[in-house]
């Protein structure tokens, strides 16, 4: 099938499929990730090859909209991910980010996020995002709420026990 892929003035916003997987490696062992997001028990390229095709490419398939790599269209290089997640536990599909520390700081978070936003009105109607955090993650809860959702409530979502924060958006 033919998944949407999505562009702004300086990234591509593509699919993550398990030629990714190295990237997806990289990625979700930052200290950042495994702080903020959690430790997914990534060890290899081969884990991340797993991770992609049982966690990620069945939503794709399922909804047309999952993961996407963020890539600088200047010098092709992957830099981050950004997506629409459909989580258990969570009213609204769950908008979410994560960036190679080396590329924060350049407003490629505010740019892919904005861009999936709109994806999620537009080209898959929805009706409702939402986000959620940690508490402690300063940077995401200014991103969201620059994204222009609203903080709901603190919840647990299943299977986890931390406290998150809840924020959303209607159409």
């Amino acid at each position: 099938m033919d998944y949407k892929t999505f562009e702004t003035e300086r990234l591509l916003l593509i699919p993550t499929t398990t030629k990714d997987a190295s990237f997806v490696f990289e990625l979700l062992n930052t200290p950042k990730w495994k702080a903020n997001i959690g430790d997914r028990q990534i060890h290899s390229v081969e884990d991340a090859e797993k991770y992609i095709t049982q966690k990620m490419l069945p939503q794709l398939e399922k909804y047309g909209y999952s993961n996407y790599t963020v890539i600088i269209k200047e010098t092709n290089t992957k830099i981050g991910s950004c997506g629409l997640y459909n989580r258990e536990g969570i009213d609204g599909v769950d908008i979410g980010f994560a960036f190679l520390p080396e590329f924060e700081g350049y407003g490629y978070a505010f740019e892919a996020a904005s861009r999936v936003k709109q994806a999620a009105f537009q080209d898959f109607s929805l009706n409702k995002i939402s986000a959620i955090t940690l508490p402690s993650n300063a940077s995401s809860i200014k991103l969201i709420e620059k994204l222009g959702l609203t903080f709901i409530e603190k919840i647990t979502i299943p299977n986890d026990d931390e406290v998150l924060m809840l924020f959303t958006l209607n159409k």
